[in-house]
């Protein structure tokens, strides 16, 4: 498979059905060497963006964003050749994004806060300063910035007042 077809498939589906695909392909490129808690704790990342709306409104939009996670920053025409690493990111995103549909007191997170990670040995952000929430595998997490979700969007029959 390459990037840009799974990327291509992602941008046709609804964001819920897209969402696991961007999540999955995120994953595989950044951690698919890692630990299964290494490849949780990237989708954890891209899922607490989502929630914040700070880097888009779903998972496809925060991993697309220019510069953030692998799909932007390795050429279109990479190839993902490791089928049983493609298989544990698939996944991975899957039981990431059931985990994170539970209510937040409920999750069990495995980089609580972390808004960032970066392989050092490979990169040297300039936010590596800020405070480091976990090291698991190559990456280490950081806490950059303090992410809070959004709040759910109003339901029309809330804001017209209630009953008649």
């Amino acid at each position: 498979m390459e990037l840009s077809f799974l990327m291509w498939l992602a941008s046709l589906l609804p964001p819920a059905q897209a969402e696991p695909l961007c999540l999955a392909t995120t994953v595989y490129l950044e951690a698919r060497d890692q630990s299964e808690l290494g490849q949780r704790a990237v989708a954890e990342v891209a899922l607490r963006r989502r929630d914040s709306g700070a880097w888009g409104d779903d998972v496809c939009a925060v991993v697309n964003a220019p510069k953030q996670f692998a799909p932007t920053l390795v050429p279109p025409s990479t190839r993902l050749r490791d089928p049983q690493a493609w298989e544990r990111a698939v996944a991975v995103a899957f039981d990431a994004k059931k985990e994170w549909s539970r209510p937040r007191a409920e999750r069990r997170e495995v980089v609580p806060g972390a808004s960032h990670f970066a392989a050092l040995r490979l990169a040297s952000p300039n936010w590596a300063s800020y405070p480091q929430v976990a090291v698991i595998d190559d990456h280490t997490f950081f806490r950059v910035k303090r992410l809070t979700p959004r709040p759910p969007p109003a339901t029309a029959g809330a804001s017209e007042g209630g009953s008649r």
